[in-house]
Parts: structure tokens; C-alpha cells; sequence
């Protein structure tokens, strides 16, 4: 299941889906990952199986790239990425994306696509969690857009593209 075991500080950019539900989200953040020389965690249960075809569809050709590794819960993902920075992102963040300092080895935390990222991880990351502003009618973006958006953020501040 796993294509990397590597967790040190040689990954710039961490994004960790939690229980992730759709597939082709999946896939396009992996591939987006792949992109940006992040690693993709995906935390355990998920709405697919693994080996989906729509997953490694919506990756295209380049899953084969992807640093990637699946833990069985939230619990074993601390255990891991234990001293990395971890960013949340949801819409009830009260902190723009934008607005933060990120760093080498940071961790993206986004949530399910029904419902987020679960209250009892909100509270617990209450000055860490971010938002997208919206100010137009919609209440959420697709989740590989949101992803998306704020990755290259994180890895424009970074410095991982200039």
C-alpha cells in the first residue's frame, strides 16, 4: 500500500487527507502532491479501497510517482509526523491561508468531503485551523480545489517554487 516510508524533514510539504470519501479527490490531490514533491498521507477508514481504479484514474499516469502511505488512525499519523507543524484546513477557520508563516516539513490537515474535519481535531487545533475566504454565496469548495489552493501556498512560502 505504502510507496514511501520516509517521514524526516527531507519532505518539504506534508498533506494529510483524513478519511478521505471520494476517490477521484484522492487521486487529484496525489497527483497535485506529486507535482509539488509532497507527500500524501491518507488516514484511515476510507469511503474506497486503495486500489480503486477511479483513484489511480484521477492520478492519471502519475501515481506511480507519489510518495504516499495509508495509517490506520489519527493516532498512528501523530505517532509519525511527531514535531511537525500541522496546519487544518476547514471553513470554520478563523485564520486566512494566506496569512501564515508556513515551513519546510509543515503538515496540510484537510477533512472528509461530507462533513470535515471532526469537531474534537477543530478544538484541539483551535489557532491552527485556516480557512479560504469566500465571499460570494457558495459555503465550501470542492476538496482537491481547496487543496489545491492552499498547497501552493504553503509551498510558494516555503520555498519549494518560486
Amino acid at each position: 500500500m505504502n510507496n514511501s516510508e520516509t517521514t524526516g524533514t527531507d519532505i518539504p510539504l506534508h498533506v494529510v487527507l483524513y478519511q478521505p470519501e471520494i476517490p477521484q479527490n484522492t487521486g487529484n490531490i496525489g497527483r497535485t502532491c506529486t507535482a509539488l514533491g509532497a507527500k500524501l498521507w491518507i488516514v484511515q477508514p476510507t469511503g474506497f479501497r486503495l486500489d480503486s481504479s477511479h483513484l489511480k484514474r484521477a492520478g492519471l499516469d502519475y501515481w506511480q510517482y507519489l510518495n504516499w502511505e495509508s495509517v490506520a488512525n489519527w493516532e498512528e499519523l501523530l505517532q509519525r509526523l511527531n514535531g511537525h507543524p500541522m496546519w487544518m484546513l476547514t471553513k470554520f477557520g478563523e485564520t486566512p491561508y494566506y496569512s501564515v508563516e508556513f515551513t519546510r516539513g509543515c503538515v496540510l490537515v484537510i477533512g472528509r468531503e461530507s462533513n470535515g474535519l471532526p469537531e474534537s481535531l477543530r478544538q484541539a487545533n483551535a489557532d491552527r485551523c485556516l480557512n479560504i475566504p469566500m465571499p460570494g454565496p457558495v459555503r465550501s469548495l470542492n476538496q482537491a480545489s481547496a487543496t489545491s489552493i492552499v498547497m501552493y501556498e504553503a509551498a510558494r512560502k516555503i520555498g519549494m517554487i518560486c
